[in-house]
């Protein structure tokens, strides 16, 4: 899912596995939950219960004055139709999973690169990567040769976001969106910023449904809100999505094209460089200080040394990254108790990550894109 903050974190990274496991968990609950209910036979005994109706209202934020009044303010600014944006509004659900999936992981749980790797870059998603590429050569080819990205981080990205468009989501986006505008967590550490966030995402959601035509309560998402094969948040679906087919209208959820060449205009527009590396492996001089090493790791995931600066100070690079002509950063992924793995990341590693703020996501989407290509190299 697209980056939801505005400023460099320190130690820039994934959520940790369990943290991972236990929403991946949550998620399912919530879904099965939802298909058990439709599809229950009712007992020859029940207690009486309210209509599906007033159950519905009770827990829509048509009553809530903070959701009107956003409504309100919204068909202002956007010269939208009041009752319209109240309608949409009103109709959306207040989720208590996905509140539950937005809490902030437990404090001291450590990372694992290790771990998180091999989450992705697995049988199951190599294979579908392989049939994705081997079906969209054209589209992925002509993305490579127009914006510079290579074909093989494309592939990476949309199998990490959705497993080839097989896990886009079962949370209706207005439900998600309005939940989070209006109910987000209040025991998060940023729950001010993610609550403006949202409401700004249910905005543009809004104003993308209504200029289309389509029917925001149609549409499917994560939890989160985002949507189609490369889960897309609504503002980058309005920035960065493009009508790659050439058919008159942009679609993440049905147009493998528009997705490849989407995925690719986001990249560029965040100032991927054609033919960049994304990384180097790297070393460490055996004498290296620790005061060096410290201000390697300092600046995180923002590349911020020269290769000179870079090597000074005990970092050890060999072939192609001692011509490297960009900065460089220093980039961490922890493995638990085991030791750290390393990599120097080159201003093209930081734009990944402006697609997730996180090095261990960067990383693992080049590493499944690159391990796809390299099988389709040797005829696997």
């Amino acid at each position: 899912m697209n980056t939801i903050a505005s400023s460099i974190r320190a130690r820039r990274a994934s959520a940790s596995p369990i943290a991972l496991a236990v929403a991946s968990a949550l998620l399912t609950l919530a879904t099965a939950l939802c298909a058990g209910n439709a599809l229950a036979q009712s007992p020859a005994k029940t207690r009486w219960t309210a209509p599906a109706a007033a159950k519905a209202a009770a827990h829509s934020y048509s009553h809530s004055a903070a959701a009107m009044a956003f409504a309100d303010d919204l068909a202002q600014r956007r010269d939208l139709n009041p009752a319209w944006v109240r309608q949409q509004i009103g109709a959306a659900q207040r989720i208590p999973s996905v509140i539950r999936l937005m809490q902030p992981a437990p404090s001291g749980t450590p990372k694992n690169w290790a771990a998180y790797r091999a989450r992705f870059i697995e049988p199951v998603r190599l294979r579908a990567g392989q049939r994705f590429w081997e079906n969209n050569r054209e589209a992925l080819a002509r993305a490579e040769a127009e914006y510079g990205v290579p074909a093989s981080l494309i592939v990476g990205v949309i199998g990490v976001e959705s497993l080839y468009g097989q896990h886009t989501g079962n949370f209706r986006v207005l439900d998600a969106l309005t939940t989070l505008a209006f109910d987000f967590p209040t025991n998060h550490p940023r729950a001010a910023a993610r609550t403006e966030f949202f409401r700004s995402e249910l905005e543009q959601f809004l104003s993308l449904a209504e200029r289309t035509a389509t029917d925001p309560q149609s549409y499917l998402g994560s939890y989160a809100g985002a949507m189609g094969w490369p889960q897309f948040m609504p503002s980058s679906w309005v920035k960065y999505a493009i009508d790659f087919d050439a058919d008159g209208k942009v679609d993440l959820f049905n147009s493998q094209a528009d997705v490849i060449g989407s995925v690719a205009n986001y990249f560029k527009e965040f100032g991927w460089q054609r033919g960049m590396p994304t990384h180097y492996p790297v070393r460490f001089d055996p004498n290296q200080s620790k005061e060096d090493f410290e201000t390697l790791l300092a600046p995180d995931i923002l590349p911020s040394f020269g290769v000179a600066s870079f090597t000074a100070k005990g970092a050890v690079l060999e072939g192609p990254a001692l011509a490297h002509t960009g900065k460089l950063a220093l980039v961490e992924l922890e493995n638990a108790g085991a030791p750290s793995s390393y990599v120097a990341g080159t201003e093209n590693f930081y734009v990944v990550t402006r697609y997730n703020w996180s090095s261990y996501y960067a990383l693992a989407v080049i590493e499944l894109g690159e391990t796809i290509k390299a099988q389709m190299a040797n005829g696997n």
